[in-house]
């Protein structure tokens, strides 16, 4: 009787445990994908940004430097969404990766150093991070691996 019933208690926690993992999934693939959107583009913006937001940008290594950088990042993001237990150490330097860029975006308006508009971004940025936090949070060792340890 006491296999059953750890059997039973196992298929429930899966049961469980799956919810959680779907979670850490959907969050890093809707991610990389709105990343792979916003960012693509703007490989092919250089000039247009500095028309519509002057000053026009003096540096253009740095800013396909950063553009290149950041696809590389949406392309991690799908990556750790196929796999977010395996992956799960690569979601800090996301969470990092949200975090600086929002921060940064949100201190340079209050200095009047850039636009209002991009706060949209920011917030985007940190609101993924924070839904990276928790998906770190949800996919610590499960529960499952726990029990079935002890078994």
């Amino acid at each position: 009787m006491k296999n059953k019933v750890n059997a039973e208690t196992l298929r429930t926690l899966r049961f469980a445990q799956g919810g959680r993992m779907k979670f850490a999934k959907v969050v890093f693939w809707v991610a990389g994908i709105w990343g792979l959107v916003v960012i693509t583009p703007l490989y092919f913006m250089f000039d247009l940004i500095g028309k519509n937001d002057p000053p026009a940008i003096t540096h253009p290594g740095f800013y396909y430097g950063f553009v290149g950088c950041a696809l590389a990042w949406q392309i991690a993001f799908i990556c750790i969404g196929r796999d977010p237990v395996r992956l799960r150490v690569m979601m800090i330097p996301s969470v990092v990766e949200k975090f600086t860029f929002g921060v940064a975006v949100v201190a340079l308006v209050m200095q009047g150093r850039t636009n209002q508009r991009d706060l949209v971004f920011a917030a985007t940025d940190l609101t993924l991070g924070v839904l990276f936090v928790a998906a770190f949070v949800v996919t610590k060792e499960s529960i499952v691996e726990k029990v079935s340890r002890n078994l």
